[in-house]
């Protein structure tokens, strides 16, 4: 019984994180990086938003209970950063990209959070602790199974998809993915208005 729950939470988990969904993203992110440092950086990222489920996994509920916060609030909010990023993807400033740091490595935002630590993931997350949470070890073992399945695909051939893309491809999958993600924003808004009216 428990090995069938580990496996069907890793699973669930893995899809809600989308790491399919997010290669294309983070190429797109980090194509003015070097493609020496650029495992480096997914890895640096990965980290991150490991430690943020960790963080909401441990003490989310905690932390919603104290602000009051309700999670479709958090849905709508994650739903306005992505069609921000995603806006940003469409039509680029030649003076802003993702990579806002000195180094031109993005940092946090939008790798860590939202693609991969974002509103659907940590709700996840913050579900998984409220449902049992005399068994948190086991719920970690969940998390960190679904992280590491992540850090292969993202980290193992996100390199290889750059090569096989090159520029051109790269920046056409940015206006695709662009696209997608204004949809995906949208619905995120929809639906966490939707509840929001219901309830």
């Amino acid at each position: 019984m428990d090995l069938t729950l580990f496996v069907t939470a890793v699973f669930t988990l893995t899809l809600v994180m989308d790491p399919l969904g997010n290669m294309p993203l983070f190429m797109s992110a980090l194509k003015n990086v070097s493609e020496d440092r650029r495992r480096a950086v997914i890895l640096r990222e990965l980290s991150i938003a490991l430690g943020i489920m960790a963080f909401f996994l441990l003490f989310g509920k905690y932390l919603v209970s104290a602000l009051a916060l309700d999670l479709t609030a958090m849905a709508v909010a994650g739903g306005i950063v992505l069609f921000l990023i995603a806006m940003q993807m469409i039509f680029p400033n030649p003076g802003h990209n993702l990579a806002e740091s000195p180094e031109g490595e993005p940092f946090i935002v939008p790798l860590a959070i939202p693609l991969v630590a974002g509103p659907s993931t940590l709700t996840m997350v913050l579900l998984f602790s409220m449902r049992d949470p005399g068994r948190l070890w086991f719920w970690a073992g969940v998390v960190g199974a679904a992280w590491l399945i992540n850090a292969v695909i993202l980290a193992g051939f996100s390199g290889w998809l750059s090569r096989l893309l090159g520029q051109r491809g790269l920046l056409a999958m940015e206006k695709l993915m662009g696209m997608i993600l204004v949809t995906i924003s949208v619905q995120m808004v929809m639906t966490g208005i939707k509840k929001f009216l219901v309830s």
